[in-house]
């Protein structure tokens, strides 16, 4: 049963997350005794309240009695933060990282590390049973990496003070305050050295470039910076406003991945975690293998849809007659036209670099012939027009890359109903400390 109890007693020592922060405002808000009956998209905990609705807990796990002060309420629902612990559940471990619930990352640090796949694993096949109508293979399996130093890409905040001294910090979570940190344990030990060494120095000139023109610091003194280790302890950045030149000297890398080499830039989207993506390409690849085995896709077109900087198509480059890549950002595509030059393929291979969005290409576009197709969406999902052209095209076998459990199960009830079955589902924890999960699926008819 849940417990509704309302709770004011004082703190008797129990483990208590922002302890000082969460009396100050509990000085002001209500506090309830409740029983956290699951984990749900997001890594919170769910509750109810006396009244009926649900409660989102932050910082709760299945099974915990816990004191929460609520944060946010509505009719249907209210979400709240713990305050205290009462009943802890055996996989609570203490945060490693000291701005644990003040920065805006790794909210899942209260679960044991080697436990996040376990939970991560039921809330998706929970999800997929509410949103899809369906069940999760028996098979389906999570990848893990590393839990900590894994983290390749991050976007910091540079603030030049008066004195001109610089610090480093992360966007507060909920907020647009900058925290301050001297090391972060998920970023890579390259990147960290990086923030400790060089870069203060390379960015002490950089302004920041806004709707007026470029500003110095005087004006301005936060900047954002994008940076990218590229797996060789190669750091290149970027910021907005930066010049061509030192674009040129500083934002592009090359990574290699299962024998590739492949160049992007810290401007735009490359995956986050290089130690656990091999694994995501060797399920891949292993994905159209069996396509083309079993005569469900051809080598005669390999389709990448919201393909970036060409990633996937360069890794499968050697399989294909003709590959077409469709990715509306430019910055990609300058990449991807490098990565995918059809001068250095050879064999006869045509390779086309389209730059559109992907629902346009798809509808003014036939294909009519069984092509192997590859999806790799924003967090939005599919949008409706591409998943319709898709459906009527003579495609067999899709696979769908997803950084978005819940849009893939509402595109997945889609194709479902279209002839489309689940073939097989893998699930990779690019971000350990944090509830978020990618997910591939290859689907066919």
């Amino acid at each position: 049963m849940p417990d509704f109890r309302r709770n004011n007693r004082p703190n008797n020592n129990r483990f208590c997350p922002n302890r000082d922060k969460d009396r100050r405002e509990n000085s002001k808000a209500e506090c309830y005794t409740l029983r956290i009956e699951k984990m749900v998209q997001g890594g919170e905990g769910m509750a109810r309240l006396e009244d009926g609705r649900v409660c989102f807990v932050a910082g709760a796990l299945p099974g915990e009695l816990c004191k929460v002060r609520l944060t946010f309420q509505k009719k249907d629902f209210t979400k709240g933060r713990v305050v205290e612990v009462i009943e802890a559940s055996p996989d609570r471990v203490k945060p490693h990282c000291p701005l644990y619930g003040k920065c805006g990352g790794c909210s899942l640090q209260h679960l044991a590390s080697e436990k996040q796949a376990e939970y991560l694993e039921k809330v998706e096949r929970e999800n997929f049973r509410r949103l899809a109508h369906a069940e999760l293979p028996a098979d389906f399996v999570i990848h893990t990496g590393n839990a900590w130093g894994y983290r390749n890409r991050a976007r910091v905040v540079f603030r030049k003070a008066p004195e001109g001294r610089a610090t480093f910090g992360f966007r507060g979570e909920e907020s647009n305050n900058v925290i301050p940190f001297e090391n972060c344990p998920v970023l890579t030990d390259a990147l960290n050295a990086f923030l400790h060494g060089p870069a203060a120095t390379l960015l002490s000139g950089v302004s920041n470039s806004g709707s007026n023109g470029r500003r110095d610091f005087q004006r301005s003194r936060d900047i954002d910076v994008n940076l990218f280790d590229n797996g060789k302890g190669e750091i290149s950045f970027y910021y907005p406003g930066m010049h061509k030149s030192e674009f040129d000297a500083h934002a592009v890398s090359v990574v290699e991945i299962a024998g590739r080499k492949i160049e992007a830039d810290a401007s735009v989207f490359f995956q986050s975690n290089l130690g656990l993506l091999p694994e995501l390409v060797e399920s891949v690849r292993k994905a159209v293998d069996e396509g083309l085995a079993s005569g469900m896709s051809t080598d005669d077109w390999l389709i990448d849809l919201f393909s970036g900087v060409g990633f996937f198509a360069c890794i499968l480059q050697d399989k294909f007659k003709k590959i077409t890549t469709v990715e509306r950002d430019e910055g990609c595509l300058k990449h991807a036209r490098i990565n995918l030059d059809e001068r250095t393929l050879g064999n006869g291979r045509v390779v086309e670099n389209v730059s559109a969005p992907a629902e346009d290409w798809l509808l003014e576009n036939v294909v009519d012939i069984p092509a192997t197709l590859i999806v790799d969406p924003p967090r939005t999902g599919l949008p409706k027009e591409a998943l319709n052209a898709i459906v009527k095209s003579s495609v067999k076998r899709l696979i769908y890359v997803s950084c978005d459990p819940v849009t893939l199960a509402r595109d997945f009830s889609k194709f479902v109903e279209a002839g489309f079955a689940l073939s097989h589902a893998e699930g990779f924890a690019f971000y350990p400390q944090t509830p978020h999960l990618e997910m591939m699926f290859v689907l066919d008819r």
